[in-house]
């Protein structure tokens, strides 16, 4: 099938890594609330059965009666299940139900341009729209890549979180031959950085020209602030305004809104 020609509108950011406990979910949530700040209007899809971004923007997934499941299904609008919250933003939540979607959408013909079309209705809405994808490369995943017009890469500063990111690049060169030619790969990200570790030093030095990829920065420190935030359902722009995390994700969020 050929590529679909993608509509114009809001700049759609997936935000991937397989491998867990990277501070995925924490950086959607920290850089769509700076991108907010900056006068953005911001769109989060929570595409993760987990739901962890619903949760930690202050949403119950298990009250959620509609939830990105049933608009992947055709069974709702978009925007019919948009929630806002209160960091700025806006949010399509999840919930348990999306662990039987990829199975469903299997059997489906086009399945992995589902996400694409289902956003398509919100992109004169808004200006970025992150997507958080759920810790695998399984068909929710290739749809956020498929939808994505760019990709940032979460990636701890620990030398066996390179583990995985070669296999996740791998699969983004099969998405630009076959069903997203336009989309690039905005960086790698560094997270629960400790800038007292040399090991953590060593990698940060050695991540870009082992991937070839720009490293956005400033990396993201390590801090407690984090784990703090999604108890009250709000980011750490909020919680902790002056921390040094909260400070990192608005230095990179204002690097990035040039490129976007």
């Amino acid at each position: 099938m050929p590529p679909r020609k993608r509509p114009t509108g809001a700049t759609i950011i997936a935000v991937a890594n397989q491998k867990g406990g990277v501070a995925k979910t924490t950086s959607v949530a920290s850089l769509g609330a700076a991108f907010a700040e900056l006068g953005k209007r911001v769109l989060l899809v929570d595409l993760d059965a987990q739901a962890c971004l619903t949760f930690s923007l202050g949403v119950d997934p298990d009250a959620v009666e509609e939830s990105i499941h049933h608009v992947l299904l055709g069974q709702a609008e978009l925007k019919d299940v948009v929630v806002e919250c209160e960091d700025g933003v806006h949010l399509v939540p999840s919930s348990i139900d999306l662990a039987g979607t990829e199975a469903v959408l299997l059997g489906r013909p086009a399945r992995e341009y589902v996400l694409q079309t289902a956003l398509e209705s919100a992109r004169k809405d808004y200006d970025i729209v992150l997507i958080d994808c759920s810790p695998s490369l399984g068909v929710l995943t290739l749809n956020a890549l498929t939808a994505a017009s760019g990709l940032i890469i979460p990636m701890p500063c620990e030398m066996l979180s390179h583990r995985g990111v070669g296999q996740l690049l791998d699969t983004v060169a099969d998405v630009k031959k076959i069903l997203n030619k336009k989309l690039k790969v905005i960086g790698i990200l560094p997270t629960l950085f400790d800038g007292r570790s040399n090991h953590a030093q060593e990698v940060l030095s050695d991540v870009g020209e082992r991937y070839g990829l720009p490293v956005l920065s400033p990396p993201i420190p390590r801090t407690v602030r984090f784990a703090e935030a999604p108890a009250v359902g709000r980011s750490i722009l909020a919680t902790s305004r002056t921390s040094k995390g909260a400070r990192a994700y608005r230095d990179v969020a204002a690097a990035l809104v040039p490129q976007l």
